[in-house]
């Protein structure tokens, strides 16, 4: 399938530096670069919504107010935001920040119409802030934004080579699915993304793919080729 326009969901960890913490501007570099070859290839529109992982994990401190931590994580998401929109720079490719919290100093307010002139002039769009509401996760405004915009589909760069009917690093025998429906995620509580997302994205009918972010698969997936798991 060619996909005209596609929300690609991104970790935080896919930046990280050293010792799994922080920003490898190198490394962002290299994966911008991967995604402005496909984009280019394929003639494909692209927004991106990244993980705030490699600088905070809310969900794993029990010490702070949960509102307060989840604000946290948004503020992560905005760096790693501003860092991509740099590397993207360094490749002479256009890109734009928007979040879903209001800092206008710091970063453009997001708005639908201003999301899509800017995805038609060429522009490879970030989404930051995640929905600017604790509790809900970037997977879920990832599903919002690409409802929001009517991409084709939420790519999904892991560390795993799809979804499997249990954790793979625990289990020798765990099965990866090729096809899977939302009901059956939702079903059997496999963890593709929070129960919110994979909700909006069966109510907007958003098939999700899930890949390993390994170099040169973003490519496969836009080919065509049979690698990850498609959730639809």
């Amino acid at each position: 399938m060619k996909y005209k326009r596609i929300l690609l969901k991104l970790s935080g960890e896919a930046l990280e530096g050293q010792e799994g913490f922080g920003i490898n501007f190198d490394k962002a570099v290299e994966v911008c670069r991967e995604i402005k070859e496909v984009k280019e290839k394929f003639n494909t529109e692209i927004a991106i919504v990244v993980g705030g992982g490699n600088f905070w994990r809310g969900r794993d401190n029990t010490y702070m107010d949960r509102t307060d931590s989840d604000r946290i994580g948004m503020l992560a998401t905005v760096m790693n935001a501003i860092v991509l929109k740099n590397a993207f720079k360094r490749l002479n490719v256009k890109a734009k920040v928007q979040s879903a919290i209001e800092m206008n100093r710091v970063v453009e307010l997001y708005t639908k119409d201003k999301t899509m002139d800017y995805l038609k002039e060429g522009n490879i769009v970030i989404f930051a802030g995640g929905t600017n509401n604790p509790f809900f996760s970037t997977d879920t405004g990832s599903s919002l934004r690409a409802a929001e915009i009517e991409a084709d589909a939420i790519l999904k760069a892991t560390d795993v080579d799809g979804v499997f009917d249990k954790d793979p690093d625990e289990y020798d025998d765990a099965k990866m699915y090729k096809e899977i429906t939302y009901d059956e995620v939702i079903v059997q509580n496999l963890k593709v993304m929070d129960l919110t997302a994979i909700t909006m994205c069966r109510d907007n009918n958003i098939p999700i793919r899930v890949f390993n972010k390994e170099k040169g698969n973003l490519e496969k997936v836009l080919s065509g080729e049979d690698i990850g798991t498609t959730v639809k």
